[in-house]
């Protein structure tokens, strides 16, 4: 069978399992292999091709986002929309074949195809771009590997991430499916490992400065998002103080108002990594879901409830993203429609580096409390004298709400999760927060084995 790179299309084995004369066809979508990996010019362009599907609503463009908050509800937001897919989650009642959880398994691996295309043609790139290219395929390849052992794996701090199941990694490029092409999963251990792996030579090699693509100081932030979730406190500190000092040498700071740092036609100066969207490319699943009608989305899905304001306290700035549309308290944070999709914001860095140097009793880069008090600052609370770990964890919390880190920081830190529809609380390791491996996988691949509970 004639060979051919589908650019953006090309995925796991399901992608390719009803193969049958028609398949030998050249797809309109596909370039030739001889072509498309033939030149520094096309292989640059297949490496877009990696970030067009990393910023598709399955991924960065809202529904990783959109998870981790139906996932960490915890009775402070309610679903209210027609969709189930997210409903299910929500409920913590998630079908093998919800086809959410099927598009971003099948999405993120075809970005990990097309980066390790490009990994796999790094001979034929110019050699002064070489190393950029190179990063930024590791960097797309090992934030896939993390997004996908974060929702489809059990946390690593769950019994022996040594043995318990992750996802499978593949780091060769999938051009035709054989006996190969039917992997198995690997383990939680092994997947964190590629990722520390990927990430961390992919930082080595990005420079600072890369329009809006992956560049050193993003890629140092995902790091410490790794470390977190690994408990290794020090690395995690370390990344992200390498985050913050090589973003502000690089023009990064905190805006000045809390909302000036949301609903921005382009990256503000406090976006470490975002997703671009504009009428040309209007996808961001947030706004969708989290707006209402009167700002071009739907009816407003999503509802804040009084439980949540609860945890601010009185004059806090933040409580003025709330406000009252279609009946229901919304967030203004994904308010505006063509609004740039934000994945790593500058204040993350600080809340981990005082959270990982409190828990080491270190002060890299500044003091907890100086960091604590400097996001407390923009917000117009008053400075605090003193710091316990609950509350870095609540300020954490408050700062990143609605953002799409609820879920994995209850699961890092061993906390539970109040079912929305009755008396049951789900532990951090429960099977029912983590995603089902999709049956349309399961269907096609025998090697693969299911998560406890599917």
């Amino acid at each position: 069978m004639k060979k051919h790179i589908i650019i953006g299309l090309l995925g796991l084995v399901t992608v390719f399992s009803s193969c049958n004369d028609e398949l030998f066809l050249t797809p309109f979508q596909s370039i030739d292999q001889s072509l498309a990996l033939s030149n520094d010019a096309n292989v640059k362009s297949v490496l877009i091709g990696a970030y067009a599907e990393t910023r598709s609503v399955a991924l960065y463009g809202g529904r990783l986002q959109l998870y981790s908050e139906m996932l960490g509800s915890n009775g402070e937001i309610r679903w209210e929309g027609t969709f189930n897919q997210p409903r299910e989650m929500f409920n913590k009642a998630i079908v093998v074949n919800n086809s959410f959880v099927e598009g971003t398994w099948a999405a993120a691996y075809r970005a990990i195809n097309v980066s390790n295309n490009v990994l796999g043609a790094l001979d034929v790139v110019n050699e002064a771009d070489r190393d950029r290219v190179k990063g930024e395929a590791l960097f797309l390849r090992g934030s896939m590997f993390f997004e996908l052992i974060k929702l489809y794996g059990l946390p690593y701090v769950a019994g022996s991430p040594s043995t318990n199941l992750g996802v499978p990694l593949i780091l060769t490029p999938t051009r035709e499916v054989n006996e190969a092409s039917f992997v198995s999963r690997n383990t939680v251990a092994e997947v964190y490992a590629q990722i520390l792996s990927d990430l961390t030579e992919a930082e080595t090699l990005l420079p600072p400065s890369n329009r809006f693509l992956a560049n050193s100081y993003a890629t140092a932030a995902q790091l410490s998002r790794v470390y977190l979730q690994m408990e290794r406190f020090g690395d995690a500190r370390d990344a992200a103080n390498r985050a913050i000092v090589e973003a502000e040498a690089n023009g990064k700071r905190l805006v000045t108002g809390f909302m000036d740092a949301f609903n921005t036609e382009g990256n503000s100066v406090e976006d470490l990594f975002a997703i671009a969207v504009n009428t040309q490319d209007p996808a961001n699943d947030m706004f969708t879901f989290y707006s209402i009608a009167e700002f071009g989305a739907r009816d407003g899905d999503v509802a804040i409830l009084d439980s949540h304001l609860e945890n601010y306290e009185d004059n806090d700035l933040r409580l003025g993203q709330f406000y009252q549309g279609a009946g229901e308290r919304r967030t203004a944070k994904w308010r505006d429609q063509f609004r740039n999709v934000k994945v790593i914001r500058l204040t993350e860095m600080y809340l981990t580096r005082a959270e990982a140097n409190f828990r080491e009793g270190t002060a890299i880069g500044a003091t907890p409390l100086a960091d604590i008090n400097l996001i407390r600052a923009r917000v117009g609370l008053p400075a605090k004298t003193s710091l316990t770990l609950d509350e870095i964890l609540l300020e954490r919390r408050l700062e990143l709400a609605h953002e799409g880190h609820i879920i994995h920081d209850v699961k890092r830190v061993r906390g539970s999760i109040n079912d929305n529809t009755g008396p049951e609380v789900f532990p951090f390791d429960s099977p029912r927060m983590v995603f089902p491996i999709p049956q349309r996988e399961m269907d096609a691949n025998p090697n693969l084995i299911q998560n406890a509970g599917y």
